[in-house]
């Protein structure tokens, strides 16, 4: 039995046991980083002390709208004040946040405040419109509309509904906050890119949150006190839980509503920015930016990517610049990045190009995971071959609960005791992982993920179109564009600029293929496209 088990009086107690949260984060930092710039959006700078002010105004003022521990409060913003202090407010007052990706389509948000039944939904001005038309469109209960006005970028209020300014001003900033009773309660509620469908509400709990803002600044070499620049939008995987680690370290965070070349070299230049995470298109604008954009900075500025790989050149061509790159991997359920590329020094030695390939690699676990690893369709270990290939799977503290009213689903994703990613992978001998295709020929455009089928299903209600096949083309900008292969009707006619802008009427706009092709389309015996030809040609389209 061993002497544990015989002894007493050794368990949990108010003494020793608190339920892990990031909460606890901006509550230290109110008291320990008092004084320190927390926030800043243009002209907008806030004390660690002002940060937890306005916070606690937040989730009391909430709190006066109706809202109840485990209710949902949606965000529709930019990576503004407001949805920084929502990070922090909204569960504050004992809510899930749910930040909603603000380029979605009407019916898409329809149909994500119907199933994630928000009470409250902030959104900024300019992307009122669609949210009203969603509202209006929904079969169940509403959220009431807060307007978010953006002053620094010219949107003004509408006049239609509270403003969350005037909201703050009815809560308290001595209130106090409502902190989980268990750190196994819902956080956040995120929802996919739908790319098989309908999107699936991801719940992430406060255990997994804390323990992502723990890791990460182990893998990314943090100090105390760094300066971060919000570019990944904090709608996707709440900005990879690094808002929730910021107070942690007493760091900086720099909102940037508007992702350009000159706004992060300005950021750097002007608030020593030292941190930043985005997909490889925000390399290539930092590779590419016009001489008049550039700005000169004296520190090297940490920066993590992911989304999808980044080209070998691109990674060498920004570590001339000042930049270290560290390529992430993950996914919505797993609260964004757990695994990383982490740099093996005895390749110091090796080639600049051989460097940048192996900076390619997606990587190995990241310290808040038990394991990532690559198996077959029997769940075994694939051999580490760097040529054989299986599917990543992972386990550890940073996976979601499961999927919001998705029972069966959940189940499918967590078969055999581990998260399957549907990633397809090769591992290397020292286990560092590479992905090597999709499952479901996802296409991955600037960060977001765009379901083929989805496309070709806009494509195919066109009144001339047959057949229509929808694959990845590579592009400098966006790293991949939805590039459509189209047989029309026999006797029916339609242009490129006509199929292109009937798609744009139903889809979001990054969803609307940048190319038609018309052919027929290759297929096999049995009917069934062949698109491994269309990729192939598609690459030179």
């Amino acid at each position: 039995m061993g002497w544990m088990a015989e002894e007493t009086g050794l368990d949990k107690c108010q003494a020793n046991y608190v339920p892990l949260t990031p909460l606890s984060h901006l509550q230290r930092a109110a008291s320990v980083f008092a004084e320190h710039i927390a926030v800043v959006y243009g002209s907008h700078r806030a004390t660690y002390r002002q940060y937890h002010a306005r916070v606690s105004q937040l989730a009391s003022a909430l709190t006066g709208l109706g809202v109840e521990p485990g209710d949902v409060v949606a965000t529709l913003l930019p990576n503004i004040t407001a949805q920084i202090e929502a990070s922090f407010g909204v569960p504050a007052c004992g809510a899930v946040l749910n930040t909603i990706n603000t380029r979605l389509d009407v019916d898409t948000l329809t149909y994500i405040f119907e199933h994630g039944e928000a009470k409250v939904v902030l959104v900024d001005s300019q992307f009122l419109t669609p949210v009203e038309a969603a509202i209006a469109a929904m079969s169940t209960p509403a959220p009431q509309i807060i307007e978010v006005a953006d002053q620094e970028a010219g949107f003004t209020a509408s006049g239609r509904h509270l403003e969350y300014e005037t909201l703050l001003t009815r809560g308290d900033a001595l209130a106090p906050w409502i902190m989980p009773a268990d750190e196994w309660e819902s956080l956040a509620l995120n929802y996919t890119s739908g790319t098989t469908g309908r999107p699936k509400g991801v719940v992430y709990h406060h255990r997994g949150a804390y323990l992502m803002t723990m890791g990460t600044p182990i893998s990314w070499r943090m100090t105390l006190q760094p300066v971060f620049m919000a570019i990944v939008p904090l709608f996707h995987c709440n900005g990879w839980n690094h808002t929730w680690m910021m107070p942690l370290l007493g760091g900086t965070v720099v909102g940037c509503r508007d992702i350009s070349a000159k706004a992060i070299y300005d950021g750097i230049a002007d608030e020593g920015v030292s941190h930043f995470g985005g997909a490889p298109i925000v390399l290539n604008m930092i590779v590419n930016a016009a001489d008049g954009e550039r700005r000169s900075f004296d520190h090297q500025v940490e920066v993590f990517t992911a989304g999808a790989p980044p080209a070998p050149a691109t990674l060498a061509a920004i570590g001339q610049l000042g930049f270290n790159v560290t390529q992430v991997y993950g996914l919505t359920e797993t609260y964004g990045h757990v695994v990383e590329s982490l740099w093996n020094p005895a390749w110091d030695a090796l080639p600049a190009e051989e460097q940048s390939a192996r900076k390619a690699r997606q990587g190995i676990a990241m310290p808040m995971m038990d394991l990532t690893t690559v198996v077959d369709d029997k769940g075994q270990q694939i051999a580490m071959d760097g040529v054989t290939q299986g599917e990543i799977v992972m386990r550890g503290n940073s996976v979601m609960k499961g999927y919001y009213k998705n029972p069966e689903a959940t189940v499918k994703a967590f078969a055999g005791g581990f998260f399957h990613s549907e990633d397809i992978a090769v591992q290397h001998p020292d286990g560092m992982m590479q992905i090597a295709d999709r499952m479901k020929d996802i296409i991955i455009s600037g960060g977001e993920n765009i379901s083929s089928i989805e496309v070709e299903g806009a494509i195919m209600a066109h009144p001339a179109v047959s057949l229509c096949a929808v694959v990845a083309k590579p592009d400098d900008k966006w790293g991949e564009v939805p590039c459509a292969f189209v047989e029309l009707l026999e006797g029916k006619s339609a242009t490129e600029a006509e199929v292109i802008a009937f798609v744009r009427s139903r889809l979001a706009g990054f969803k609307t293929p940048k190319r038609i092709i018309f052919q027929e389309l290759p297929k096999t015996s049995t009917g069934k496209i062949q698109k491994f030809e269309l990729r192939g040609i598609a690459k030179t389209a």
